[in-house]
C-alpha cells in the first residue's frame, strides 16, 4: 500500500506516520511506501519521504499524489485564529485545497482511501446539548465553515465512488507538544506544556471553561484504525465525531498535578483574551461520539493520561 499524508509536517501527521511504520501494513496489505508532505517540507522521518506540496494548487497536488497512491490522509489546514484573520488563507487551504485533493484522487480512477480531517468547529449556534453525529453543522467560524464544505465533498465523492473518504471531526488535541501555533484552541496544550517544561503560560479563559479534548496519541491511533474501518460500515454520511472527553480548565489544571505535582500550576496566569474567548466560546463541548466508539475508536479514559502521554513521548 503506497499512503500519503498531506499536512505530515504537523503533530498529529508525524505521529500517524509513527504508527503506521511500527505496525508495517494497514488492513492487511504491506506498507510499500510513506510519503509525509507539507506546505514546508517535513523534517526526515526514519521509514518515510518527504515532500513539499501547497494544497491550494491544483499541480503541486498532482505531483503529491502520483498514480498508485492507495490512501491519502488529509490533515492540512489554515487553523482556526489564522483562518478568521484571514479569510482568503481560509478559502485558499481549507476549501479550494481540500477540493483539489479529492479531485486529485479522483482523476487516479481507482477510488483511493481518503481519511479527512475535520473539526469539531463544525458544530454551532442554536442546536441542543449533547451535540452527537446527526445534529446539525451551523458552524460560527470560516475556518468551521470551511471543514463543512469538506465533509460534503468528502460525501459526494464517495457517493459517486470517485473516493472511498471517511471524515472525523476531531476533539481539541491536547497536551500538543512543540510551540504554540495561531489556533484558537492553542491555550489549551500551552497553558500544561508550558508549566510542565518550568515556564509561564496565559490561560485567557476562566478555570470553568469547558471543552472536548483528546491526547494526540490516541487520535493518531484512531486515525490508523480509520483507515481499517470496512466502507459499508460508515453508512449514508462518511463524518463521525471522533471520540473525546468533556474537561474544564480547572480538571485540566488538576489533572497536571496529580501527575506533576503542585509546581506547575503556579506557573499559569489567568488574562482574559477577549478575541480568542470569542472564538472558543461559539464551540460546543458537550459530544456523545455514538458513531466512532461503536466502530472501535479510542478515547482517554481520563485527563491524567493526556499529561502521562505528553511526558512520555514529547517532553523535550
Amino acid at each position: 500500500m503506497n499512503i500519503v499524508i498531506i499536512g505530515g509536517a504537523g503533530v498529529i501527521g508525524r505521529k500517524v506516520a509513527q504508527a503506521l511504520i511500527a505496525r508495517g501494513h494497514i488492513d492487511g496489505h504491506d506498507i510499500r511506501s510513506l510519503v509525509l508532505a507539507d506546505v514546508a517540507t517535513p523534517v526526515a522521518m526514519s521509514g518515510c519521504r518527504s515532500i513539499q506540496v501547497d494544497i491550494s494548487d491544483p499541480t503541486s497536488v498532482a505531483d503529491a499524489l502520483p498514480e498508485g497512491t492507495d490512501l491519502i490522509y488529509h490533515l492540512a489546514a489554515v487553523v482556526s485564529s489564522h483562518a478568521e484573520a484571514d479569510f482568503d488563507a481560509g478559502m485558499a487551504v481549507n476549501l479550494t485545497g481540500t477540493l483539489n485533493v479529492l479531485q486529485r484522487a479522483r482523476e487516479l480512477g481507482t477510488c483511493p482511501r481518503v481519511v479527512y480531517a475535520s473539526s469539531a468547529a463544525v458544530y454551532g449556534g442554536d442546536a441542543p446539548d449533547p451535540t452527537h453525529d446527526l445534529t446539525y453543522l451551523n458552524p460560527q467560524t470560516s475556518y468551521g465553515t470551511q471543514k463543512v464544505i469538506g465533509e460534503l465533498l468528502l460525501n459526494d465523492y464517495s457517493r459517486r465512488g470517485f473516493v472511498d473518504g471517511r471524515g472525523f471531526r476531531l476533539p481539541t488535541i491536547s497536551v500538543r507538544p512543540g510551540l504554540p501555533n495561531r489556533a484558537a484552541s492553542s491555550f489549551m496544550s500551552s497553558i500544561l506544556r508550558e508549566p510542565l517544561n518550568g515556564k509561564e503560560a496565559i490561560c485567557p479563559v476562566d478555570v470553568g471553561f469547558l471543552h472536548y479534548y483528546l491526547s494526540p496519541r490516541l487520535c493518531a491511533q484512531n486515525l490508523v484504525m480509520a483507515a481499517e474501518i470496512n466502507a459499508h460500515d460508515l453508512g449514508m454520511d462518511r463524518n463521525m465525531i471522533m471520540p473525546g472527553k468533556m474537561w474544564s480548565i480547572q480538571q485540566l489544571i488538576d489533572a497536571m498535578t496529580a501527575v506533576a505535582g503542585p509546581e506547575p500550576a503556579k506557573l499559569i496566569r489567568f488574562e482574559p483574551q477577549p478575541e480568542v474567548e470569542q472564538i472558543v466560546r461559539g464551540w460546543r463541548y458537550d459530544f456523545t461520539s455514538t458513531k466512532g466508539l461503536a466502530l472501535g475508536l479510542m478515547t482517554d479514559s481520563s485527563f491524567q493520561d493526556n499529561i502521562r502521554y505528553y511526558l512520555e513521548d514529547d517532553q523535550p
